[in-house]
C-alpha cells in the first residue's frame, strides 16, 4: 500500500504497513522535505527554528521506542541533532518541546486513539502544532521520488549516533509543566481540593495529570496507567462506550468525577459525579464559558464541522467571532497562528486555548476542569445543567460505518449536496454546506453530517439535534443515506 499522510500524519497497521522498513522511507523523506528550500523556516513567535534540529517522541504501543530509535537513527545519519524523548510522553508535550527547544520539526510516534494493532507518524511544526497540509504533501513527494530513484534511506548506528552527539535523550515534562503553570491557576485548585480519578487508558498521558498537581493536596485516583501496549483490549478513544472503568470508579467512591485522555494523550472526555460521559462538546462549552466569565479574557472561536453549535450561541452572547473549520486540529492552528483566538476544538476531544500551542491538549484542559470546578465551587454534573439551561439542550450521536472500499469524497459530497431533503423530521433543512463532507443545517439550529474519517476506512455520522427525537430523525435519515452511498 502506499504510504499516504492524511487528516494528522501516517497510520497503518504494524508489521502489514507499518514496518521497520517502511518507517526508515518514511524517516528520510521527513529528512529530505524539511531540509529542502520548501520547509517552513520561519518558526513561531519571532525566533527562528535551529534548521538542524529535530525532536522525536513516541507513546504506549508496541514497538514504538523501537520505532522511534529508528526514525532518531535515520534523522542522524542526514546530519540532524535529534532530540529523542527518554520514555513515552504525550504529544501535546512533544509538540510543546519542538517550540521550546527551537527545533525545525518534530516526529511523533503513535496511532493516538486507533486500535491497538496500528502505529503511525504525527510530524510537528517548528511552530508547536501539526505539520501544515502541504508539509506532509511535501514528505509525500520525497518517499515518491525516492522510490523512484532507487534511494534507500540514510542510517547510523544508533550507539555511534549518541556518542557524536547527534542523538541526545531528555525529558520533555519538566519544561511542559513550567508552561502549564503559566495557565492553569494551582493556587485555586489547591483552596478547594479536588477528589477526582485520572483515566490514562493505557496511554502516553499516564501519570500527567497527576504529576502536575502533585503538591496542591488534590487526592486523585490513576486507572490504566500502567504500560500495557494492546490497551486491554479497546481504543484508547475517550469515547462513553470504552469508559466502563471510569465509571467504575467514580461510583464506587474513587473519586467525585473523572477526566480521561487517549492514546497519546491530545483528546480529552470527563465523567460527572454520577458516573454519567461528559463529552467534548460540554467541555470545550464550559471552558469557553469560564475563560470569559471568570478569568474575562476574548477572542476568537474556532470549531470544527462537526463541533456542537452551542459554541456559536455561547460565542453570540459573548460578542466573540466564530470560526467554523474542517475536521482536523491543524485546521485549528492555522487560525490559531494568525489571529488572537480564545478557545479552539473539535468534537474528538482536541482542545486548546490562547497562550498554549495550536496543539489538542488533553492534560491541560482536563486540568482547566478541575481548575473551573475548585473556582466554582460546583460539581461537575451541575456545571453541565447549568449550560444546557443557558444555551441547550443539546443532543449528540455519532455513528461510524465500516467501508468494504474507499468512498470518493468529492462524488459523495455532489451526490448528497444533489439529493438535500427540503426537511428532516419536523425541521426544515436551512443550509447545506460543503465543508468538509456534507453537512444539513436545520431551521432550529440542529443539524447533520456526514463525512468520510481522514485517519480511519470508515463513514462517519455526526448528529445533533433539540430533542432526543430530533437526534433520532437526523441519524435515521443519515445513516440510510450514507449506507446508500457505501
Amino acid at each position: 500500500m502506499p504510504i499516504h499522510f492524511g487528516t494528522d500524519g501516517w497510520r497503518a497497521v504494524i508489521s502489514d504497513s507499518f514496518t521497520f522498513d517502511n518507517l526508515r522511507i518514511v524517516a528520510q523523506a521527513i529528512a529530505d522535505a524539511v531540509t529542502s528550500e520548501h520547509w517552513d523556516k520561519s518558526g513561531n513567535g519571532g525566533t527562528k527554528p535551529d534548521p538542524k534540529k529535530i525532536v522525536v517522541g513516541f507513546d504506549t504501543r508496541f514497538l514504538s521506542d523501537r520505532f522511534a530509535g529508528e526514525v532518531a537513527r535515520v534523522l542522524a545519519a542526514n546530519g540532524f541533532s535529534v532530540l529523542l524523548s527518554q520514555s513515552d510522553s504525550p504529544t501535546p508535550a512533544i509538540s510543546f518541546a519542538v517550540k521550546h527547544q527551537h527545533a525545525i520539526a518534530g516526529v511523533m510516534i503513535t496511532a493516538s486513539h486507533n486500535a491497538p494493532r496500528y502505529n503511525g507518524v504525527k510530524l510537528k511544526g517548528a511552530f508547536g502544532g501539526s505539520a501544515l497540509p502541504e508539509q506532509c504533501r511535501r514528505v509525500e513527494v520525497y518517499i515518491n521520488d525516492n522510490e523512484e530513484r532507487a534511494r534507500g534511506p540514510n542510517l547510523m548506528d544508533f550507539n555511534k549516533a549518541r556518542e557524536m552527539g547527534l542523538i541526545q535523550k531528555f525529558n520533555p515534562l519538566p519544561a511542559y509543566f513550567d508552561h502549564l503553570r503559566t495557565l492553569i491557576n494551582t493556587d485555586i485548585i489547591a483552596d478547594n481540593c479536588q477528589r477526582f480519578v485520572v483515566d490514562a487508558m493505557y496511554g502516553s498521558g499516564r501519570g500527567v495529570i497527576k504529576s502536575f498537581l502533585q503538591g496542591t493536596g488534590c487526592d486523585i485516583a490513576e486507572i490504566r496507567g500502567e504500560m500495557n501496549p494492546g490497551f486491554g483490549g479497546i481504543h484508547p478513544e475517550p469515547i462513553a462506550k470504552n469508559l466502563g472503568a471510569l465509571a467504575s470508579a467514580v461510583s464506587s467512591g474513587m473519586g467525585n468525577f473523572g477526566v480521561v485522555t487517549d492514546g497519546d494523550a491530545d483528546r480529552i472526555g470527563a465523567m460527572d459525579e454520577r458516573g454519567v460521559f461528559v463529552d467534548p462538546h460540554k467541555i470545550m462549552a464550559l471552558s469557553l464559558k469560564y475563560l470569559v466569565e471568570r478569568r474575562g479574557l476574548s477572542g476568537a472561536v474556532v470549531r470544527t464541522v462537526s463541533t456542537t453549535r452551542m459554541i456559536d450561541r455561547l460565542a453570540k452572547k459573548y460578542g466573540l467571532k466564530v470560526y467554523e473549520t474542517p475536521v482536523g486540529f491543524n485546521h485549528i492552528a492555522d487560525y490559531m497562528m494568525q489571529e488572537d483566538v480564545l478557545i479552539g476544538g473539535e468534537e474528538s476531544g482536541g482542545i486548546s486555548f490562547k497562550g498554549h500551542i495550536p496543539e489538542g491538549d488533553g492534560p491541560i484542559m482536563g486540568l482547566l476542569l478541575v481548575e473551573m470546578m475548585a473556582a466554582l465551587k460546583k460539581p461537575l454534573g451541575e456545571l453541565v445543567s447549568d449550560l444546557l439551561d443557558e444555551v441547550g439542550p443539546a443532543f449528540y450521536e455519532r455513528v461510524d460505518l465500516r467501508l468494504g472500499r474507499p468512498v470518493a469524497k468529492a462524488e459523495m459530497t455532489e451526490f448528497l449536496t444533489k439529493q438535500a431533503p427540503k426537511a428532516i423530521g419536523s425541521e426544515k433543512v436551512n443550509e447545506v454546506s460543503q465543508r468538509d463532507g456534507v453537512k444539513y443545517i436545520m431551521a432550529d439550529d440542529s443539524w447533520l453530517l456526514i463525512r468520510p474519517s481522514g485517519t480511519e476506512p470508515v463513514l462517519r455520522v455526526y448528529a445533533e439535534g433539540r430533542t432526543h427525537e430530533m437526534v433520532k430523525a437526523l441519524m435515521g435519515y443519515g445513516q440510510k443515506v450514507a449506507e446508500s452511498v457505501v
